[in-house]
């Protein structure tokens, strides 16, 4: 995983690559980044060739606690041996050859499985009736998102955007600062020296926080929520803001301006809820 950045800091795309083989990687983009990170990487390829290989893969995503075990009746593969972030090419699931990664945007463990298109009908017909023991849905992007939201993973557009550096995003920890040489690193140095935004949690006491409101302390502006929801696991109103960083330690009472009245809130810890899943 890794945010690719402009040569200001601010951030491309954050994705994710598979080295699949010397000098052969498949980077997974954000789905609307398609275009313009193509475009973004060919531009800075340095020889190296680069294609679209978009239409050549559908990919479904088998998340939740029982995930290992939905999976485990449908192949041969020893799933429980493939740790967090890890994957395993040519793996056989439901008779099909599929790339598994153990890795997810939910906050919860699961794998996203990387098959052929033509293959993805049944594999999502196997995975479904696999799963019908354990309680197995469908889920939308609705709930996808509420997970990855209690969970406090970024989304572009959001916690992350041409604007908002991966430091400010709180993703300081996938950003080496000692690596000889990569775009963005001379700002993302000067940045890190004196940062003055970051992105904090926040507990408002009513109402449903929205991206774009605005946040206030002691009377003044000092940023904006970039995501915000009713928690339906922990029962509140909670948002992420891109604030001041002064103002982004945990228990600092804000307002959240939101139609047309200040909500109080309170800043809190991030992530909103942390699950155990293997590493």
């Amino acid at each position: 995983y890794s945010p690719m950045c402009y040569p200001d800091g601010g951030t491309v795309d954050d994705v994710v690559v598979y080295m699949r083989g010397e000098g052969d990687y498949l980077i997974i983009v954000n789905a609307a980044n398609t275009k313009k990170d193509f475009e973004w990487i060919s531009a800075n390829a340095r020889g190296a060739q680069v294609r679209d290989v978009s239409d050549e893969y559908a990919q479904i995503a088998l998340q939740g606690p029982r995930a290992q075990d939905v999976l485990k009746k449908l192949t041969d593969y020893p799933v429980e041996s493939l740790g967090f972030f890890r994957f395993a090419d040519g793996v056989a699931v439901a008779g099909r050859s599929v790339m598994l990664s153990r890795s997810g945007y939910t906050g919860e463990d699961g794998f996203e499985i990387y098959s052929k298109p033509e293959d993805a009908p049944e594999l999502w017909r196997s995975l479904t009736d696999a799963g019908k023991e354990f309680g197995l849905l469908p889920a939308g992007l609705g709930a996808r998102d509420t997970l990855r939201f209690e969970a406090a993973l970024p989304l572009y557009g959001h916690e992350l955007s041409e604007n908002i550096s991966p430091l400010e995003a709180g993703l300081g920890r996938f950003v080496k600062l000692g690596k000889d040489s990569f775009i963005g690193k001379e700002a993302l140095i000067k940045q890190s020296e004196k940062l003055e935004r970051a992105i904090a949690g926040f507990e408002a006491v009513s109402g449903v926080p929205r991206n774009g409101f605005e946040v206030f302390a002691r009377g003044a502006r000092i940023g904006f929520v970039t995501s915000g929801s009713f928690s339906p696991t922990l029962k509140k109103s909670l948002g992420m803001a891109l604030i001041e960083k002064e103002y982004s330690a945990q228990g600092t009472e804000i307002e959240i301006f939101a139609r047309g009245r200040n909500v109080a809130a309170k800043v809190v810890k991030l992530p909103f809820y942390t699950k155990k899943y293997k590493r």
